[in-house]
């Protein structure tokens, strides 16, 4: 079967699978492909839109196949970029190497003679982790969305029509990870925030039924069915597979789980129109001083009843006679506090109960915990909520990195136990730091917050501090990219740590990422990590929801490196200091040679 794929063939397909009465597999409505591989064997490339193609808004979903938009091919594999930069360098003169895609550098100037692949080899496996973020389950019929903003163009995280189908790609992302699970176990995985789209209620309760393998009604107000019949459109109930039951999962918070569309603490009056009938009336809110309390445009919301999603009550005031209404009003719309969002993970089916956050937090919302993934391994996960406060100061919105001294006083005091139990010590927090700007016009909204008690700066100089701690994950800009957070001192390289950003399930390239940490022969530790994609079987919403997701990358023209994958595969060396060179050497499972 020819590979690229279109959006007409995808629904004729998914159609016909229904209509024939295909049997599910694995306890789900909506199995993946049996052919399951990760980036290192294949890769999803876009397909350019054909230069006589005309060009489109992103609400004309029913255009975009016949003018060449949401095309794809699977590619050959990525290998692992082996990344130096943390280990002594040489005295030769360095060198940078171009990488693929918008300005991104694949570095290459920090060797030792040791780490040549005939001198180095991996000894012993230390632990086998997922991650997964800015899934943004969506309520698309909400009367509180953004849409707005992305409808005609300018920022796919306002409007896209990916956001019909988050949590049938969450489903199949999760029978990936469970096929993956069957090769080489996991220790455990871990989403890092950003798991609703607009922090209200139903779409917390999806993403966690979901993971729990429950059924999913992906609808609210009234039951919409725009293709009569069962499991032929976005709207319809299906049976989520469930992820494996013997693997661990635990959960960060992020900006989008706490703020309006991720921007800002809901005031009274969005507070209430969350569960009501009336679409949003607000402002533009990157322009306008007044930030939410603004008016003079309708943000729009879905017509649950339309095959493609079509987009009904958006635009200037000026332009209604009344005011417009979603279809119907949901009391399970409601917004939620920090300490409501983590209760909800104490309701679950899933392990372990609560999913990291501990009961004695919740109440203050305090959303950092640490925890061991093996007993028998010297490693220890420190989850970090460095997200805004709502009673931060207004600097541009909310989405901004931020710590306040009560969260570093805890992180300081993870990491000082952590170095003096002899643990090697992976950070895991929604936002990264210390980042290149990647020339995004949301670069600066994304960035650290000029108001945080505790500077982006300050925060580096102290992680510089710990030769314990190995690596950085985080989320939030929906992009794979990897950062040497390189040591200030160059005869100390150990102190320096590995930063890796995990791309978006929603948004193109919707991936997560595996990380396996071995021991090398000359007691360094390898970081591999690894982007994937889900296996979505042809014609299968999810398969759907990748060309859309494609059609958005080719309309908005968002910025991602190493296009046309925006997949990156990494080897990262981690240099370890004398006392744990020693200490780790009695850790891990062989590697046979």
């Amino acid at each position: 079967m020819n590979n690229k794929v279109t959006i007409a063939i995808l629904l004729a397909s998914f159609f016909l699978v229904c209509a024939v009465g295909a049997t599910p597999v694995l306890d789900t409505d909506y199995p993946i492909d049996a052919d399951v591989n990760t980036t290192l064997e294949r890769t999803v490339n876009i397909v350019p839109v054909p230069s006589t193609a005309l060009t489109i808004r992103p609400y004309q979903v029913a255009n975009y196949s016949e003018n060449g938009y949401g095309l794809w091919e699977y590619g050959g594999g990525l290998g692992y970029d082996k990344r130096l930069d943390l280990v002594t360098p040489q005295a030769s003169p360095s060198r940078t190497e171009q990488a693929r895609g918008h300005g991104f550098q694949k570095r290459t100037d920090f060797v030792t003679p040791a780490q040549t692949p005939a001198a180095v080899t991996h000894t012993a496996r230390l632990l086998h982790f997922f991650d997964m973020t800015d899934i943004h389950i969506s309520d698309k019929e909400s009367p509180n969305q953004g849409i707005f903003y992305g409808y005609l163009g300018g920022q796919s995280s306002g409007y896209s029509p990916v956001m019909l189908l988050t949590t049938q790609v969450l489903d199949a992302a999760v029978q990936t990870i469970n096929a993956l699970h069957q090769k080489e176990p996991f220790d455990f995985g871990i989403s890092l925030g950003d798991v609703a789209n607009n922090e209200q209620y139903n779409e917390l309760r999806w993403y966690i039924d979901v993971l729990d393998g429950k059924t999913i009604n992906p609808d609210s107000g009234i039951k919409d069915d725009p293709v009569p019949g069962p499991l032929n459109d976005y709207q319809d109930t299906f049976k989520a597979a469930g992820l494996n039951k013997s693997i661990p999962w635990y959960q960060a918070l992020g900006n989008h789980d706490h703020f309006w569309i991720g921007t800002n603490p809901a005031n009274d009056y969005l507070k209430e129109n969350y569960t009501g009938e009336y679409i949003l009336n607000m402002g533009d809110i990157f322009t306008n001083p007044l930030g939410t309390n603004s008016r003079g445009y309708y943000m729009g919301s879905i017509d649950g009843r339309t095959p493609n999603g079509d987009i009904i009550g958006v635009g200037n005031v000026s332009n209604f006679t009344s005011p417009p209404k979603v279809l119907a009003a949901d009391p399970n719309r409601h917004i939620l506090t920090p300490s409501e969002w983590m209760s909800e993970f104490f309701n679950t089916t899933s392990s372990p109960k609560g999913h990291g956050f501990n009961q004695s937090d919740v109440e203050a919302g305090f959303a950092c915990y640490s925890f061991e993934p093996r007993s028998d391994m010297p490693i220890k996960v420190i989850v970090l909520d460095d997200t805004q406060n709502n009673t931060d100061a207004n600097d541009g919105g909310y989405g901004h990195g931020s710590l306040d001294n009560e969260r570093f006083d805890w992180l300081v005091h993870e990491l000082d136990a952590g170095q003096a139990e002899g643990k090697l010590m992976i950070i895991a927090a929604h936002i990264p730091i210390g980042t290149e700007s990647t020339s995004s016009a949301l670069s600066d909204f994304v960035g650290w917050s000029s108001v945080a008690q505790v500077s982006e700066d300050q925060l580096l100089a102290k992680l510089h501090e710990y030769p314990n701690l190995i690596l950085w994950v985080s989320g939030h800009r929906h992009f794979n990219t990897v950062t040497a957070q390189k040591s200030p001192d160059p005869g100390r390289p150990e102190l320096g740590f590995w930063e890796v950003e995990t791309a978006s399930l929603r948004d193109f390239p919707q991936q997560f990422r595996t990380f396996e940490i071995v021991r090398n022969s000359d007691n360094t530790v390898s970081i591999l990590t690894t982007d994937v994609d889900p296996a979505v079987r042809d014609g299968s919403p999810a398969a759907i929801s990748r060309s859309y997701g494609i059609a958005a990358q080719q309309i908005f023209n968002n910025t991602l490196p190493y296009l046309p994958t925006a997949s990156y595969n990494a080897e990262l060396v981690k240099p370890l200091s004398p006392e744990m060179q020693e200490n780790i050497q009695n850790y891990g499972m062989p590697i046979a040679g």
